[in-house]
Order: structure tokens, then sequence, then C-alpha cells
């Protein structure tokens, strides 16, 4: 194991609530029933008063039944409604029916066919909290993932109930725990994590357990609940559904409305704001703005629903995790690669097709002794400034600010849907600088970084595609001449580090050589093909481009390219 460094000693923290009835999503999930009902209502009207005619309704229902059956048709899933034919061919008689009414009854029919599919569509997305399967779901979560590392590392039958190793020794919770704690006391919090893996759900779940905040209500992939163990999770933590197959405007509304009543309702928040795990295994740069500008609503309706002064705030969290390794990198990147340039409709496909697996999968990581990083950024407010630990808006030149300012016209709280849209851009710009800044270096980023330049460089003549096709055992990298270009880039990051523009793991201090080591040791270290290791002659070697290229990406965006 890693020797454990005096600033990441694990840390016990107490719960900010001393009793589960006073959690929001608990309070939730007792008038499940009327939140839905108030999630339809909210949905319908923002769809019949956004501009929509009965006739261009028509066409959008249309336009929702086409993809909706071609959705069935071309990439099914085994957790979608059984009953999905016998629904949608119901709406295809009753959209044939309309152009038989009259004009009051197709206005009227319309009207009830979108809150027939809003209100499918909602039941589907909405949670189904349980705090005895939360309770369950917890402990089989802490206590089954330190056995796991106890019998990984320790050996032996005794393994399974030693206390030598904890998930905090694993797991290196780092940043600003505190001030998270404080302003879930007093606020909403929605956190915004990185996107890497499909164990970032249950990692978060178990992070947000470990200090001590209330459940949050998750904005999981529905691709998650076709797989056995993640769906018990998922529907034990408070997970809400997000089909990414469905793109039409009643879906894309319906869960918009429900992440916007939700958090208006008190509950912390948290959905992955890139949209799905990162292709290329860099830190997302493009964000969805889609469930982010429901913070920004959500915060504008308190204020106007409130007294003056009274008004629950509702603050941002960026969260970036860090692995050495992520299981599902060799297909992610080749998906990515398949995609540049253009936007595609993709079908998911990873190595996490059933529980089996999954379980092999964390055994291997935790004999493997690779830490988990899980770096808490500073909070911000809706509109992307800074707050303080009390929960107050600070300005670029740290002044305190009333945020209700921003949502006033006239002295007036207004809704203005272009204002708003400029604020959720401005929120989105700001989270991925914090990303970049919270973003925390692992040597296996850096060795990864490092030998894909020098082999890039090498052959700059050639664009990244055919670079990416030449037989990887053909490019030994000369030791010393590796060690020397990572000299000259480590001091590079050290140098943005002291800049306060990214932060890096204690493991990366020490001689280069303990470094490389470390480094070579951990980067794709599950992988069938190596993506980086050491030769018996001395050289470093990459045994697949492809997947160095994914790990290579996690220091984009820093300008390093320009010191090899």
């Amino acid at each position: 194991m890693t020797p454990r460094s005096p600033e990441h000693q694990p840390k016990s923290y107490s719960p900010i609530l001393p009793g589960h009835t006073e959690w929001p999503v608990v309070r939730l999930s007792k008038n499940r029933k009327s939140f839905i009902s108030a999630v339809v209502n909210e949905t319908v009207n923002r769809i019949l008063h956004n501009g929509h005619s009965p006739q261009s309704l028509i066409e959008e229902l249309e336009l929702t039944l086409f993809l909706e059956r071609n959705r069935m048709r071309r990439n099914p899933w085994k957790v979608d409604p059984e009953d999905d034919d016998e629904f949608w061919d119901n709406i295809k008689v009753q959209l044939v029916n309309l152009n038989q009414l009259p004009p009051k009854s197709l206005e009227k029919n319309t009207t009830e066919m979108v809150e027939s599919i809003v209100s499918r569509y909602s039941e589907e997305i909405a949670g189904n909290y349980k705090q005895s399967s939360y309770r369950l779901a917890r402990t089989i979560i802490t206590f089954g993932f330190a056995r796991l590392l106890n019998v990984a590392r320790i050996k032996g039958p005794k393994a399974l109930w030693s206390g030598q190793l904890d998930l905090p020794d694993k797991i290196h919770v780092t940043g600003e725990t505190e001030q998270l704690r404080s302003l879930a006391k007093i606020g909403t919090v929605v956190m915004v994590p990185t996107h890497f893996s499909n164990l970032d759900s249950a990692l978060i779940g178990w992070v947000i357990h470990h200090l001590g905040l209330p459940a949050f209500i998750y904005g999981a992939g529905l691709n998650l609940f076709n797989i056995g163990i993640f769906a018990y999770f998922m529907n034990s933590l408070g997970a809400y559904k997000v089909d990414r197959r469905k793109k039409n405007l009643l879906y894309l509304e319906s869960l918009k409305a429900y992440s916007t009543e939700a958090i208006k309702y008190g509950c912390h928040s948290l959905f992955f704001p890139g949209g799905t795990r990162s292709r290329s295994g860099k830190i997302e740069e493009n964000l969805r703005m889609g469930l982010l500008s429901t913070a920004i609503e959500a915060q504008r309706c308190n204020y106007s629903e409130s007294p003056e002064g009274k008004a629950t705030k509702v603050f941002i969290v960026p969260v970036v995790l860090n692995y050495h390794f992520v299981l599902e990198a060799p297909g992610l990147i080749h998906q990515f690669l398949e995609q540049q340039g253009q936007e595609r409709y993709y079908v998911e496909n990873d190595e996490f097709t059933n529980s089996y697996k999954i379980m092999k999968f964390l055994f291997k990581f935790f004999n493997k002794g690779s830490d988990i990083s899980v770096s808490i950024g500073r909070a911000l407010d809706p509109i992307g400034n800074y707050v303080d630990d009390q929960g107050n808006s600070i300005d670029p030149k740290g002044r305190p600010i009333d945020t209700s300012d921003y949502f006033k016209s006239f002295g007036e709280i207004t809704k203005d849907p272009q204002r708003d849209t400029e604020y959720t851009r401005m929120l989105g710009n700001r989270i991925v600088e914090e990303f970049h800044k919270i973003n925390r270096i692992f040597s296996s980023h850096l060795v990864a970084f490092v030998a894909f330049q020098i082999l890039k460089k090498k052959h700059s003549k050639l664009d990244l595609f055919n670079f990416l096709r030449i037989p990887p055992d053909e490019m030994p990298i000369d030791y010393h001449r590796f060690l020397e270009h990572f000299i000259m880039v480590r001091s590079k990051v050290f140098e943005l580090r002291d800049q306060d523009k990214l932060q890096t793991a204690y493991h990366l201090e020490g001689s280069p050589e303990a470094v490389i080591t470390h480094g070579l040791n951990n980067v794709g270290l599950y992988h069938a093909k190596r993506p980086l290791l050491k030769s018996k002659t001395g050289d470093v070697i990459s045994m697949d481009l492809y997947t160095l290229y994914y790990y290579h990406n996690r220091l984009h965006g820093y300008g390093l390219e320009q010191y090899i």
C-alpha cells in the first residue's frame, strides 16, 4: 500500500442531521405521488405555454412516437417497461384519430395526450427511495468494499473481519469537505462531479455517507438499472433515472421539471454535468446545460416564492473523481475516436454487463493496491460566484453580493428564459474552470502524458489516427530520455499547483525514479494490454496506444505539451 501522507489521514465525520426523518429525500418519498403530480403539471405547463399551437404539438407528438418506436426497435433494454409496445401503439391510434376532430376537441385531446406521455415519463424518472433499503445498501457498500479490500491485501480467512484497512485508506476525500457540510445545513446542495466510470455513482454514494451528509437524489443513467446489483443500489440510494436514448422534447422537459421541483423541495441533488462518461478521458469541457439550468430555475423560484431574505439558497459543488485506471477505458476511447468531429447517436456498451463482472473488477482493483481520489471543490452560487461557509456569495473582488438581484427586473423577481440561458452558460464555464483547478494529478496520469507526447512528437508528421495505428511495440522510449522529460513536466505541474491551477497526489512527491515506477505500476493495470510498462531492456513501451491516449488526456488543457 502507498505510504499514508500526513495530509491524508482518514477522518471521521458525524452526521449533520441527527435523524433520518429530517432528510429532505425522506419527506419527498413520503409525498411521492403528489410530487410526481407537481412535476407533471409543471412539465405540461412548460410545453403548452412555450408557443406551441395545437398543430405544432401534434408534430411534436408524431416526432416523439417516431423516436420512441425507433428506440424500441434499435436499442431495447431489459429495464424498459413491459407495456412499451402497447402504450405507443395506443398513442399512434390516438394521433390518427386526431385528424378527424373539430378544433376544440383537437386541442383538448392533444393536451390529454401530452399529459399521458409526460405522466409516464415522470413516473419512470422518479426515484423510489426507501429508508430501510438505503441503510442496507449503505451497509453493503461500506462493509462489502472494505472486506474486499482486506481480503485482497491481508490474505487469509481472518481478512474478512480485520479492521486493519478501511475505505478511507483507499479513497482519499480532499478539498472543501467542511464547507460542503456547512452549506448542506443551511441550503440545498447540487453536487456536479466529473464522470469517468460506471463506478462513479456508487463511489459518490459512499462519499456522501462518509461525510455525514443526508442522502442525495441522483441522476443515474437508466442503463445502470440493467444490472442487478446496480439497480438495487441506485433504487435504494434515491436515484432518479435518466434515459439518454430519449431525445424528444416531452421527455427532456419532464426530466428538467423533475430536477427543478426536487431542488425547490430542498433535496440535495447530484448529476453528472458532462451527461455521460468521458469517452476521451479528458476533464469534461462541454457540459450539458439542461439539468444544470434547473439549479438556476430552482433558485429563481425560491426567491419569487419566499419572503424577502427567507429564500433557500442553492449551492453548486464541483467534484473531480480520479482513478489510476478505468475499467471501461479501451472501449470508451474507441467510441470517442469514432465520434470525433461529429455528434452521433451511440449505443451504451461497456464491460459492466453483469454483477459477477463488477465483483470481479472490484476484487482485482483492491488487490492491485490502486487509490481513488475525490476532490471537493469550493462551492459556487448558481451564477458562478464563490460562496463562503455561511452561504454568502462573493464577487471577484471579494465583496458580498445579493444574488436575488440577478433575477430582478425593475425591482421584481421575473422569469426571463434568455437571461437564465446566459446564466447557465456562465455557470457551466465556471464549473469547467473549477474541474481543472481541483483535478488531482496522479503519477499514472503523468507517465502516460509524457510517454504519449514523446511518441507523438517523434511522429509529428502523422495525424492522430495514423499515429495510433503504428504498431506500439515498434516505438520503445529510452528510459533516460523519458526520465529527462518527466522531470521537466513534473516541475511544471508543481508550478501550476503552486499557482492554484491544479492539485497533485502526495505520491507525486519523491524521487523522479520512484514516482515513475509508481506510475508505471498503476497506469491501466487492469487491462489485458498494458498502455505503458518497462521492458526487460529497460525501455518504456506501450502495448496499447489507444488506451495510453485515454490516460494521457487527463492532463489535457494545461499547456504541458510545450515542455516535451
